[in-house]
């Protein structure tokens, strides 16, 4: 793996994680529906997709807002320039970026990045993965070592679109919570394990984890077992100990619901 192509990366997360902060400090209206594209999910985009155009044209990128740009190379670039949109326009200051840089032989960089903390995890393929958060050194970091599946801390991600089955199966078991910075605590050692469920994820939400997960020495499959990236948009990661454990728990449970039906109104 390149060094200067991860350390270029994180520089472009840090650069457009900047550009966020300015918007998101700006007086903006609380407007905009889960999945709507934002003005500044434009703008991000295009920042991201100028420099790596401008250092290496002849890669191709993928991002959530513009169409996708064929390349020369065997090198794709993934982008989501704000992922948590809803949470972005809600003024709720824990959406991030995310870019992944995949080559032949599969993921080759993943950054993740938190503009309001002024904080990054990244990884490299056998570089390992890293956590950089401002006013502290940068450290290697890795997940934690718990084995029992009881009581395991994890982080749930949309609840409100899981399934009765999935939500109680997991209640039961775990100490479930809400998702905050679900890579970040996974790969620190801070949480056991992260679901997400219910509305599938897009391929540029999940490009990430196999190199954030993977590096970290944790896990990362769909919640059927499938790898992440070829799977159902549903996402189970854990410290690697538990991961067997929790697909057994949640095997042949729905996992979604039409949570749009409660609002509706039965008499119309």
């Amino acid at each position: 793996m390149d060094r200067d192509l991860l350390e270029y990366a994180v520089e472009l997360v840090e650069e457009a994680g900047g550009l966020a902060a300015r918007r998101f400090a700006e007086a903006m209206p609380r407007t905009g529906a889960a999945g709507a594209t934002t003005p500044v999910e434009v703008e991000v985009e295009r920042l991201l997709r100028t420099r790596i155009s401008a250092r290496y044209p002849d890669d191709a990128v993928l991002g959530k807002e513009s169409e996708p740009c064929a390349g020369t190379d065997r090198r794709r670039w993934v982008l989501d320039p704000i992922n948590g949109t809803s949470l972005f326009a809600q003024r709720v200051p824990t959406f991030n970026v995310l870019l992944a840089v995949e080559d032949a032989e599969g993921p080759a960089v993943a950054v993740a990045g938190y503009p309001m903390s002024d904080e990054v995890l990244y990884a490299g393929r056998g570089l390992g993965c890293w956590h950089s958060l401002a006013g502290r050194p940068l450290r290697q970091v890795h997940v934690n070592d718990h084995e029992r599946l009881r009581g395991a801390v994890v982080e749930m991600l949309n609840p409100l679109a899981w399934s009765e089955e999935l939500l109680l199966t997991l209640h039961r078991e775990l100490y479930l919570q809400p998702w905050t910075k679900g890579d970040v605590d996974l790969a620190t050692g801070l949480a056991d394990a992260l679901v997400i469920a219910g509305q599938p994820m897009g391929y540029e939400d999940l490009a990430v984890l196999p190199l954030l997960v993977g590096e970290a020495g944790g896990r990362v499959t769909d919640l059927s077992g499938r790898p992440v990236l070829l799977g159902d948009g549903t996402v189970l990661a854990t410290n690697g100990r538990l991961h067997d454990a929790l697909l057994e728990l949640v095997a042949g449970l729905p996992h979604g619901r039409d949570f749009a039906a409660l609002r509706r109104d039965p008499t119309a």
